[in-house]
Order: structure tokens, then C-alpha cells, then sequence
């Protein structure tokens, strides 16, 4: 199989030696080192061939997502994070040898269209209410209207979807070319009118990244219109992670959407 997988990233870091693997320096365009000279890791940067680099501070990983659609070729095409992998499941080994390779990827692509990592449960919080807590409500109800207007077949989904109290995060999937295509497609057409009528001038850093955060609660409402067959995985953080820390910014905002309420 010709499988390609990005890996977005931002700065030099550990990557897996499988040539299926395709660092990305994505949010490339107009980066410069300290003596004026254009960012290079050593990557392949998103800010080549047809491109929307530059848009990175909002669309975050979609840059190489775009990037991907418009100039690579392969027939399989996935996105993984510098910090986040598909794994292999070998929990007993360490990360870097649970970064799941080529050989073993394969296998699993035998009767799926699409591999996804496994979903993340809010528990306590719905798709809809666990974002508009963390950033802005007016982002995904003006996706909807958007959704509404030029995709009514998938609006049904997404209303379904916004009540779940889980869903696939991180922007991450291998899809086979074809499913990448109509995917990416469908996608990137929403985002680009979303950017159109959405006034994110004060919105803090974090929350203007909107277009990466809907686009990553857009997958499961086209998979589940679509009714592509699907296959979940683990993945792995290349960092620590302390889940104390995000369990209690979580019950914060929780708390908080109580007393505003």
C-alpha cells in the first residue's frame, strides 16, 4: 500500500524513522530564524505548491492538511501531531517503539476506509456544550447555519453529533485517497465560508484557532452521513500529560458556564 502520513509540527522534534511518515512544518510562511533567514527544520514546509500557510495561527493543523489534499500523492493519506501518533498498542514499550509502522498499519486498512484514534468522552458535557464552555458558541452556530444552507443532508448528523457526549479529536484519521478527497472537499468549503462570516478580531489566541477546533467536530458528522466503515485506534502522547491539571481546567469551566448561566 502507498500510505503517507503527515506529521504537523511547528518546531524541530523526535520523528519516526518509517518512510511512510512525512514531517510537515506547517505555519511556515513568514517564519524567520534569529538572523532574518526563512524557518528550516529540515522538513518539507506547508508553504509550498498550492498552500494556505499562512493561515495557520487559525486553521492549525489544517495547513497541512490542505497541503496534503492539494499536493500529495499517495493512496492513502493520514494527519498525526508531532505530540500524538497512531500506536501500535504495545503498551509495555516505550513511546517512540509504539508509533505504529507501515507493516503493521496496513493490516488494519484491510477492511476499513478510514482508521480513526479512539474517541474522547466529556462524560458530564455534550460535543456542543463542552466547546461553547471553552471558546465561543456563536462558532459552531454559525457552522450550522452554514451546514443548513449547503450541506442540508448533513445537518441531521450534526445536530445528532452536538448531543453526543463523545467524539474522534486531534484532527487525526488515514483515510483511503478517495474518502481524503470528498473529505478535505467538503471540509475546507465550510472553513472558508465559517472564516468569511465570523468576526474572531478579539478573540483571545487560543480561541482563534477556531477553524482547527470545528473542523475537529466536523469529522464524525461526515463519517456518520457518509457511512463509511470505520476502525478505531490507540495513539500515543510523546509527552506527559497531567491529566489533573486538565481534569480541573475542565471542571472550572464547567463551574463557571453555571454561574454565568
Amino acid at each position: 500500500m502507498d500510505i503517507k502520513i503527515i506529521i504537523a509540527t511547528h518546531k524541530k522534534y523526535w520523528m519516526p524513522e518509517d518512510p511512510m511518515y512525512l514531517p510537515l512544518h506547517v505555519g511556515a510562511e513568514g517564519k524567520f530564524d534569529e538572523e532574518g533567514r526563512p524557518l528550516d527544520f529540515g522538513y518539507v514546509k506547508d508553504n509550498t505548491g498550492d498552500n494556505i500557510s499562512e493561515k495557520n495561527k487559525n486553521f492549525c493543523e489544517l495547513t497541512g492538511l490542505y497541503w496534503a489534499w492539494k499536493n500529495l500523492d499517495a493512496d492513502y493519506i493520514g494527519l498525526a501531531h508531532y505530540r500524538r501518533h497512531f500506536s501500535n498498542g504495545k503498551f509495555w514499550k516505550n513511546k517512540k517503539e509504539r508509533v505504529i509502522s507501515k507493516g503493521e498499519l496496513e493490516k488494519k486498512l484491510m477492511d476499513a476506509q478510514i482508521l480513526l484514534p479512539y474517541p474522547r468522552n466529556y462524560w458530564i458535557e455534550t460535543n456542543y456544550s463542552q466547546y461553547v464552555h471553552a471558546h465561543h458558541a456563536i462558532d459552531l452556530d454559525t457552522t450550522r447555519e452554514i451546514i443548513k444552507e449547503k450541506y442540508p443532508k448533513y445537518l441531521k448528523a450534526y445536530d445528532t453529533s452536538m448531543k453526543w457526549t463523545i467524539g474522534h479529536r486531534f484532527n487525526m484519521f488515514i483515510m483511503k485517497r478517495s474518502a481524503f478527497n470528498a473529505y478535505c472537499k467538503w471540509l475546507f468549503d465550510i472553513l472558508f465560508e465559517l472564516e468569511k462570516r465570523l468576526d474572531i478580531s478579539n478573540y483571545s489566541s487560543n480561541d482563534a484557532r477556531v477553524f482547527g477546533f470545528v473542523s475537529e467536530r466536523l469529522l464524525d458528522v461526515w463519517i456518520q452521513t457518509n457511512r463509511l466503515a470505520c476502525k478505531e485506534m490507540p495513539y500515543v502522547f510523546m509527552e506527559k500529560q497531567n491529566w489533573f491539571i486538565k481534569g480541573l481546567n475542565f471542571i472550572k469551566r464547567k463551574i463557571g458556564a453555571k454561574q454565568n448561566g
